[in-house]
């Protein structure tokens, strides 16, 4: 079974399976990634949800943020603005479809890395990612990363080399198809300090859109914009 086909509702009585990850699921959801088996007794409902959830969850709830760091730095001219692509990790959240209390579970392909993006007092604490910058969208594993569709703009007087960028899970908008994406942006206010939020729009307008984990959760967070002011 292919990749594509994990995502979206699923009817028990569902099965995948590939060479890293076996997902079964009836009265009992049953999962084995990595050298680890999950298994719970499901009473009730008829189907389960699959989609990407916002990537800072593992391997335990220490952050909100996702730091991504750029492998050759962008320069950015004064006054102008680029749109690039960069990747993200994934993350993914099983849910009971009709449950309002959250996944089920939550698991990923890739091995998390976090790392500490400001000062040691109070700086944060972020998921961590590697990723190149591109000029078109990028071939992807969808099980293991995503595309965030990235428009910066420099408002500063002078040229701006970016080498990173961090983002708020909490504001994060995940869309699903053949391809997992974000929207997002990033404004250059000064040579050390930056604003990024995300904008609740697809790549592709045939893309679904995922649960919001922590809509799900009922975290009543207003968060729209986050300011980086370590640096870029």
């Amino acid at each position: 079974m292919s990749n594509q086909t994990l995502y979206g509702e699923q009817s028990y009585g569902f099965s995948y399976s590939s060479d890293e990850l076996r997902i079964e699921c009836s009265d009992v959801y049953r999962r084995s990634c990595r050298n680890k088996v999950v298994e719970k007794r499901i009473s009730g409902g008829k189907s389960i949800v699959i989609n990407p959830v916002e990537p800072v969850n593992l391997p335990q709830e220490v952050t909100s943020y996702l730091s991504i760091e750029f492998l050759k730095p962008l320069l950015l001219e004064p006054g102008n603005t680029a749109k690039v692509f960069i990747k993200f990790p994934i993350e993914i959240g099983v849910f009971v479809k009709g449950r309002a209390t959250g996944p089920i579970d939550i698991f990923t392909l890739t091995r998390p890395k976090y790392t500490l993006y400001g000062d040691p007092k109070s700086g944060l604490i972020c998921r961590s990612y590697e990723s190149d910058v591109y000029t078109e969208m990028p071939e992807t594993d969808p099980l293991k990363e995503g595309i965030i569709s990235l428009k910066i703009k420099n408002d500063d007087e002078e040229w701006a080399e970016i080498r990173r960028t961090v983002f708020d899970g909490y504001s994060m908008k995940i869309y699903y198809g053949d391809v997992v994406s974000m929207t997002a942006e990033m404004r250059v206010i000064n040579r050390n300090v930056a604003e990024t939020s995300f904008i609740d729009r697809p790549l592709k307008s045939e893309m679904q859109k995922a649960i919001e984990l922590y809509v799900a959760r009922k975290l009543l967070i207003e968060r729209k914009a986050l300011l980086m002011e370590w640096g870029f």
